[in-house]
């Protein structure tokens, strides 16, 4: 949506929120009861800001992405993610669980910058025997669950989330860099020579549901699984058209033996996930007989986002999700 579409339908923009992570920038400029008015995107993530030192390159790219969207002047932002990070904008401390996904907005801290600028804070499990650490899902979580919400939550990617939440409370939660993973092995290991990098393979793929059900039986056996793929297609068993699909399989599978491990037994999840890796995801739980509600990414981050600045704002609107 462009600002001249927003400007045309006469709502007024009452606060920007934005989804600052990594390698991405996500904002959107939402009217006071809730609604979007326009969005601004780009790939000017923590590692392009800090590129001329600490903290040097997020006011412009704020700014700049500001008059992308048509924001009034002075309007106050709310950011989640990593420019929170140590290496961020600026240090937002990590709440450590059990914390109330109500009470994020709580613990936002306010850029020395013009203006209401404030970046929430992330989870931490302080726990010597699993310590863990989260910056940007918290606030997904937040747009997808009730007060009282009690399950668990998988949210995939680079490093896959699940989270326990009992009574609205993050009570646990472990990370598992399944996506990371899959793009060492695939590019830079022997491996290289038995994967086609493509995209994540269709969730239907007979050697993702193989490399799936291989480490749920024996998910100690990762690294003697990664090696055999490879043998497999040296040997004339398989072809390397399926390699991504099975080593997919593979590395997913044994994410989800050891949720299973941690947070079990449990018959539903949540799923906030998006696009092929998302429908991989949903694949392998479904294919596990459990109970899967899937929820946009992006729309989490969204509502998680104008929820808590409707705390700190006082904007009289309900975020509600659609699932």
């Amino acid at each position: 949506m462009t600002p001249a579409e927003n400007s045309s339908r006469g709502a007024p923009g009452a606060f920007v929120v934005v989804d600052w992570g990594t390698s991405s920038f996500r904002g959107w400029l939402m009217s006071a009861d809730g609604e979007t008015l326009a969005e601004s995107r780009g790939g000017e993530g923590m590692l392009h800001c800090t590129g001329g030192g600490a903290g040097a390159g997020f006011a412009p790219v704020l700014r700049d992405h500001l008059a992308r969207l048509g924001a009034p002047e002075g309007v106050p932002v709310l950011i989640c993610g990593m420019a929170g990070a140590r290496q961020g904008w600026a240090e937002a401390p990590y709440l450590k669980t059990p914390t109330r996904l109500d009470a994020l907005h709580e613990g936002a801290i306010r850029i020395d910058a013009p203006g209401d600028i404030r970046i929430l804070p992330g989870i931490a499990q302080a726990r010597p025997e699993r310590p863990d650490v989260m910056r940007g899902e918290e606030t997904q979580l937040l747009g997808v669950t009730e007060p009282d919400f009690t399950g668990l939550v998988c949210i995939p990617g680079t490093h896959s989330k699940w989270v326990r939440i009992e009574a609205g409370r993050i009570v646990e939660f472990s990370t598992y860099m399944t996506g990371e993973l899959f793009s060492v092995i695939a590019q830079h290991s022997i491996l290289t020579h038995a994967v086609e990098v493509a995209g994540p393979p269709p969730a239907g793929s007979e050697a993702f549901r193989e490399g799936l059900a291989t480490a749920l039986a024996v998910p100690t056996a990762l690294t003697a699984s990664l090696f055999r793929l490879r043998a497999a297609q040296l040997l004339g068993f398989e072809q390397r058209a399926d390699g991504a699909a099975r080593l997919s399989g593979l590395l997913i599978g044994t994410e989800l033996a050891d949720a299973a491990r941690l947070h079990g037994p449990f018959r539903s999840v949540w799923l906030i996930g998006a696009g092929a890796l998302g429908r991989l995801y949903e694949a392998a739980l479904t294919g596990q007989g459990l109970d899967v509600t899937t929820v946009d990414a992006e729309q989490a981050s969204r509502l998680g986002l104008a929820k808590a600045a409707a705390k700190i704002w006082g904007a009289l609107w309900e975020a509600r999700v659609t699932t």
